[in-house]
């Protein structure tokens, strides 16, 4: 499992957001200084708006800017929002039986258990820890 462009950047472009937080909405163009491509950025953008995670402003001083508190938005969020929900088996998210062996797979237990872990894991961690650098972990 790798996480693509469209995830880094969608994170990328949040994490400028609220690291900006406070300070009015931010025009593609700064947020595009971070390396990422204006067209591509716009769409990824796009995404998060449909997603309810930033709202745009028109105008002169318009831009981007995020629709609720750091504290409030998770990894989760904003990875589901730029590549739809996260899965280690498309047989633990889809509703139909996506495999001829759903019934008697020995793995399909395992798929499950992971998808839950690395989900609760990005459910844990807040766009505020990601701008402060506080990961959470036990090692």
């Amino acid at each position: 499992m790798k996480l693509s462009t469209k995830g880094k950047y969608g994170l990328y472009a949040m994490v400028y957001l609220a690291q900006h937080e406070g300070e009015g909405p931010q025009s593609l163009k700064a947020i595009a200084e971070l390396g990422l491509p204006d067209c591509y950025l716009e769409q990824l953008l796009g995404a998060l708006r449909r997603a309810e995670l930033v709202k745009t402003v028109r105008g002169a001083q318009g831009g981007y800017q995020l629709s609720r508190s750091p504290d409030d938005i998770t990894m989760r969020n904003i990875i589901e929002a730029m590549e739809g929900p996260l899965s280690f088996s498309d047989c633990v998210t889809e509703k139909e039986h996506s495999c001829p062996r759903d019934q008697q797979c020995p793995a399909k237990g395992v798929w499950e258990y992971l998808t839950d872990q690395i989900n609760g894991l990005m459910e844990g961690i807040t766009l505020r820890d990601m701008v402060n650098q506080n990961i959470k972990g036990d090692a």
